[in-house]
């Protein structure tokens, strides 16, 4: 499902890469933790991985399409279809509701309008529903985005990713303004939403004890060479 074959990458003006990561393959359906701390790169990955970034050197694929070897107007429609993002800082337009937020996939992409639409009969039924899921009660659904809290922001971008299946959810420090009761309902239903529609689920924390919920842990640091400052070629 996701391919990195010897990648490189650094920011511009950078001396030396901040990210050196040889080889990583992930499995269709797969559950991957990946810890670090603040500022190791991360989000950086993630970026890679979804193509809102391209490498310097070396290959990043997806669902065995290259991003680098697509036109910008291709990476925008494969990663439409194919792939659901929490951001960290949640990205949602702050002048659309919550039901509307979480409707942006299925505006861009016909795949996951249409597979949110055979969910529930409707587009938006399917959008209420993930709202119902996600912990965020129903008088808060027609409120513009940028009237609710971080929590129930954050609650509006996990039903955004998660609406009309994709094949791959990149989830980006999710449960970081959550109490310990919501995060864990939280987990279940990513988790669970991911397992129903087989889709690879990448989630990045500080947040160590989120890790036995994962088929496999990753520590970036192990996989960055150029974490260390010798191994920078």
């Amino acid at each position: 499902m996701i391919a990195i074959d010897r990648l490189r990458f650094a920011w511009p003006g950078a001396d030396a890469d901040c990210l050196a990561i040889d080889t990583l393959e992930v499995a269709q359906g797969a559950s991957v933790f990946i810890h670090g701390p603040s500022g190791c790169g991360k989000s950086t990955l993630l970026g890679l991985l979804a193509g809102v970034l391209l490498p310097a050197g070396g290959r990043v694929s997806l669902l065995g399409a290259d991003w680098a070897g697509l036109s910008g107007a291709r990476r925008d429609a494969h990663r439409a279809d194919h792939v659901g993002y929490i951001f960290q800082q949640f990205n949602l337009l702050p002048y659309l509701n919550a039901i509307d937020n979480v409707l942006l996939p299925c505006r861009f992409s016909r795949l996951r309008r249409e597979r949110a639409a055979a969910d529930a009969g409707t587009t938006r039924a399917a959008a209420r529903s993930l709202l119902e899921r996600v912990g965020l009660a129903s008088g808060h659904w027609g409120r513009a985005s940028s009237q609710l809290s971080v929590g129930q922001q954050q609650r509006v971008a996990a039903a955004r990713a998660l609406i009309g299946h994709p094949e791959v959810v990149i989830a980006d420090e999710p449960t970081s303004a959550l109490d310990a009761p919501l995060r864990e309902a939280f987990m279940a239903l990513l988790l669970g939403q991911c397992r129903t529609a087989g889709s690879t689920l990448v989630f990045v924390s500080h947040d160590e004890r989120l890790a036995a919920h994962f088929d496999c842990r990753l520590e970036l640091a192990s996989l960055n060479r150029a974490a260390a400052p010798e191994a920078i070629e």
